[in-house]
């Protein structure tokens, strides 16, 4: 019976010596009974228990309390390799004519552990998915009911200046500021349509594009809400870049991650900079994002640019993640200078040039 049974049992002794140890037992600890037959049962356990057991084992010889007799509970067991399991162990007593013997019942946890945590990951995925879909629909509904009243508002303005043309003189203050208004309202028009194509994940194809333009566009979408002005914008940028083969949605949705994480990076940073480089290496063209931040803690390093892995208490953890896709679906890659000791974090974005165009470069 001991042999067939399915769970490990391992019969001890009021001392804790071991007196059975059936088949299951030989499999969830790697030890052959032949071994364990007549050592203390605490060989099985970690430290923290180990130390504690021939304690237990006298307290109830001494006062008959019930600690773990005849209550299951989950506990930890130790591997002949030194693993420690979780098992989960129910312990009976019987009297015999050569004393008090305890039976343990032992059930191995990893694998109700491992779908346990499976299911947690995926519950939180789920969560994770389902809030990043409700923040693209509302995305997608702001910016379709914005654009009406600014295009309304512009029609308006531009009434209204029409009319005042015939009456204000040139150089009128009133004039001025009207005229003002309408670049204004046109400005913001524009960056309601752009965040409309940012949020757009319908049909996208890939062309020719300028990474420059793209950039310069991403930095208004970051701009906005944030106090952009105290921060220092540094642009070197090589006026000879040749555009990428590249999804512009996609590209852009890259440029918001990575200017987004640096605008946050220098908040509450004395003299705030951001550094934005462009630049063709070889076949290739490199985007540089940096900043004067205190740069990325090496214990985040690893799971940087993991799904659903993120330092932020508001953060899902998914833009370095996507923007890394993104690049490697694109044929090149996303990597970082994580700085630190006085040096903020750089992040390189590098992406291949056309057959065509990196041709071009090699015959200079």
């Amino acid at each position: 019976m001991l042999d067939t049974a399915v769970d490990g049992i391992v019969v001890i002794d009021e001392r804790g010596t071991i007196l059975a140890f059936n088949k299951a037992c030989e499999k969830l600890f790697g030890y052959s009974a032949a071994e364990m037959v007549g050592r203390n049962v605490k060989s099985l356990m970690p430290r923290r228990y180990a130390d504690e057991h021939d304690g237990y084992l006298t307290h109830y010889r001494d006062t008959g309390e019930r600690r773990i007799i005849g209550i299951g509970r989950e506990v930890e067991g130790m591997h002949s390799d030194g693993t420690i399991m979780p098992v989960e162990l129910s312990v009976g007593e019987a009297k015999t004519p050569d004393g008090r013997q305890f039976i343990g019942i032992l059930r191995d946890l990893r694998a109700r552990r491992e779908t346990e945590d499976r299911m947690r990951d995926l519950q939180s995925q789920l969560i994770h998915m389902a809030r990043a879909s409700a923040i693209d629909e509302m995305g997608s509904a702001l910016a379709h009911e914005l654009n009406q009243p600014l295009t309304a508002l512009m029609l308006y303005l531009d009434a209204v200046q029409r009319a005042a043309a015939k009456e204000w003189k040139v150089g009128d203050m009133r004039a001025q500021a009207l005229s003002n208004a309408v670049r204004e309202a046109q400005r913001a028009a524009g960056i309601v349509q752009r965040m409309r194509g940012f949020l757009d994940r319908g049909d996208q194809r890939r062309r020719l594009v300028d990474l420059r333009k793209l950039l310069d566009e991403a930095l208004d979408l970051t701009r906005m809400g944030r106090r952009s002005a105290r921060v220092a914008i540094k642009r070197h940028d090589d006026p000879d870049l040749p555009q990428v083969e590249a999804d512009p949605i996609q590209m852009q949705q890259i440029f918001v991650n990575l200017l987004r994480n640096a605008f946050e990076a220098v908040q509450g940073v004395d003299k705030a900079t951001i550094d934005i480089e462009t630049r063709r290496d070889g076949s290739w063209v490199q985007v540089v994002i940096g900043d004067n931040g205190k740069g990325i803690p090496a214990a985040a390093m690893d799971d940087l640019f993991k799904v659903f892995s993120s330092s932020k208490r508001k953060g899902m953890g998914l833009g370095l993640a996507i923007s890394r896709s993104i690049a490697q679906s694109h044929g090149g890659d996303l990597s970082v200078d994580p700085g630190g000791q006085g040096r903020g974090a750089r992040f390189q974005l590098t992406l291949p040039l056309g057959e065509g165009i990196a041709g071009d470069g090699a015959d200079d």
